[in-house]
């Protein structure tokens, strides 16, 4: 959560912060700030509560000159979304933003009796201030000496009134990226953010301190030794973070799907058979582990649920998916024969990591699904296999979750091949069946005006229920999320056999209800659970297969025939068409489909 941008090189800073912050929006949207280093050195702060293109309007046609400065875009933790609490905040010689929490912040303002000359609510000033008091004109020392006394995540970056035009940086959990250009040397949370400069890139080191200059980057541990960086390449090309003419970026990379989906896929299949040799994934961690746990949240938490499915009905393997904010605390049976996968698209969530800390913790070996080299979850797992679905911009995921999906198939047969559970000619039909999805995708993209008109039965509704069995079921459950956190309509997906058991009663004339029908063998149960609020009144919207013989086509409201796959594979066209469904929702109620109220992109909080 936050979005953090610092530069200094030849650039004109004001407006390459600016514009910076925009991308990183997503990333928290309640205030935003900058500080500029300007032509005679002075550190000047610019920051508002609301949109970045607030903070520009206050610029109106004049900016702030230099070429050192640093940007925040703030996603609330403490403090409420005022001026006052937006980023940077300045206490003595120091100017500061922060991404994270800072836990005993409480202590810090009593031990070192900074009530006095707060101007905010956040736990960022209070660094700020114990910072100036160890400072002494030594910016290093001062950073070592405070960052020992802090308790929690954070990401700090740093600009000291005796040295305007450097940068310094500091992390411990909350990611910082680092790259440099002819043009100059960026740092930001995010590397969609400063590949605009180099697809080169470094993570910064957990405690260890980058100083930033326009002719250099150095990079010391806390003894104050200069050690080297591992530098790491992104997989996406320069200037891929633009909305390609879409209004949003969502439409954007729920269109980017069948080629994403196709690039994750390819490198991994040789002869028709799976392969994880490229990403180092040994075939035994596949074969010896006898129970596999998900530890993940949201929509990559759902993704998992669809890996259980495949899991446990073609391995036979039993697969638990564990919300991560709860796996700590729900004393997991995990063991050096469990293997825990983490998922996750940054590779920064908090409540992920710390899940898989903890697994590894316990001796379970460790596989993580991620899009972001580099990324913290990635450096500590045992294994990684990296998604291509280049950035993602919009909070809502998309292309992540459906590239998600895919290296989920492809696991369950290259463990289905190493554990004999299926022989060579049995995995080749499965994979060749995974390599039409890109094809089938892009069907339902070229159908999307048919969902755009399904999606207007709902503009209207309060409360909209959606309905399916098995992996139908597993499926609305990420269709639903998407709906509620786009459209702000209450959203529930229930396995339709449960109707009976309670949620019938919330069924009226007024509710639509959206029903998946795509599993052969639960067809007609599926179609009775519909019949049954059909006849309470409900308007029903169907998604079901082109080939299923639906009878009675006069009695729903809207219908749409998704292309044809194998059951287990029905998932990644019909999930498409829902984010589709969603998305128009949205767009049609006239909300700012990409930054959805109260939410940020990558959470870093617990």
């Amino acid at each position: 959560m936050c979005g953090i941008i610092g530069y200094t090189g030849n650039k004109d800073v004001t407006e390459m912060l600016l514009d910076t912050l925009e991308m990183l929006e997503y990333r928290g949207y309640d205030s935003a700030g900058i500080a500029v280093s300007d032509t005679d050195g002075k550190i000047r702060i610019v920051k508002c509560a609301g949109r970045v293109k607030e903070l520009r309007h206050l610029f109106g046609s004049s900016q702030i000159n230099g070429n050192s400065g640093m940007g925040h875009t703030r996603w609330a933790t403490h403090g409420g979304v005022t001026d006052q609490n937006a980023h940077p905040h300045r206490y003595g010689h120091i100017t500061l933003i922060h991404n994270g929490i800072i836990e005993n912040y409480r202590e810090l303002k009593e031990k070192y009796q900074l009530q006095d000359m707060l101007n905010s609510e956040t736990d960022t000033e209070i660094v700020a201030g114990v910072i100036n008091h160890f400072y002494n004109g030594d910016p290093l020392d001062a950073i070592r000496k405070s960052v020992v006394k802090l308790k929690g995540t954070f990401a700090l970056v740093i600009m000291f009134d005796d040295f305007p035009d450097t940068i310094f940086a500091i992390r411990n959990v909350s990611p910082i990226v680092v790259s440099s250009s002819n043009e100059g040397n960026v740092l930001a949370s995010d590397v969609a953010a400063v590949c605009q400069f180099s697809k080169e890139y470094f993570v910064l080191p957990e405690l260890h301190t980058i100083v930033m200059n326009r002719e250099c980057v150095l990079l010391y541990d806390l003894s104050g030794e200069c050690v080297e960086p591992d530098i790491l390449t992104a997989d996406w090309e320069l200037g891929q973070n633009g909305k390609g003419g879409f209004p949003f970026y969502m439409e954007k990379e729920i269109m980017e799907q069948p080629e994403v989906i196709q690039k994750t896929i390819e490198g991994r299949i040789v002869n028709g058979l799976p392969f994880f040799s490229k990403d180092e994934v040994t075939d035994e961690i596949l074969k010896e582990c006898n129970r596999i746990c998900v530890v993940a949240c949201g929509t990559a938490m759902h993704a998992g649920l669809v890996g259980q499915v495949l899991a446990q009905s073609v391995l036979g393997i039993h697969m638990d998916v564990e919300l991560a904010s709860e796996f700590m605390y729900a004393d997991p049976v995990i063991d050096d024969q469990t293997l825990v996968i983490a998922i996750s698209q940054s590779g920064e969530t908090i409540d992920t990591l710390e899940a898989l800390k903890y697994a590894k913790r316990a001796g379970a070996k460790t596989l993580s699904i991620i899009n972001v080299r580099g990324a913290s979850i990635a450096r500590e797992s045992d294994y990684v296999i990296y998604t291509y679905a280049g950035p993602e911009v919009a909070v809502a995921s998309t292309k992540a979750y459906t590239t998600q999906l895919s290296v989920l198939y492809l696991l369950t047969a290259r463990m289905a091949l190493v554990r004999g559970v299926l022989n060579e000619g049995e995995v080749r039909t499965f994979i060749s069946e995974l390599q039409r999805t890109p094809e089938m995708v892009d069907q339902v993209l070229q159908k999307r005006d048919q969902i755009h008109k399904m999606a207007r039965r709902v503009l209207d509704a309060r409360d909209t229920f959606m309905i399916g069995r098995g992996l139908d079921y597993s499926i609305l459950l990420e269709g639903s999320l998407k709906l509620k956190e786009i459209s702000y309509i209450h959203s529930e997906a229930y396995a339709s056999g449960e109707l009976k058991h309670g949620t019938i009663a919330l069924i009226t004339d007024k509710t639509p209800v959206v029903a998946m029908v795509t599993q052969s063998r639960l067809k007609d149960k599926e179609m009775s659970n519909i019949r049954e609020v059909c006849s309470r009144g409900a308007k029903v919207m169907l998604f079901t297969r082109e080939s299923f013989q639906i009878s009675g086509m006069d009695e729903w409201s809207e219908v749409f025939e998704l292309p044809d796959m194998q059951d287990l594979f029905m998932v990644l066209p019909a999930s498409v068409a829902l984010q589709l469904f969603a998305y128009y929702v949205s767009a049609d109620k006239g909300y700012d489909v990409d930054k959805p109220r109260n939410l940020a992109k990558v959470v870093t909080v617990e």
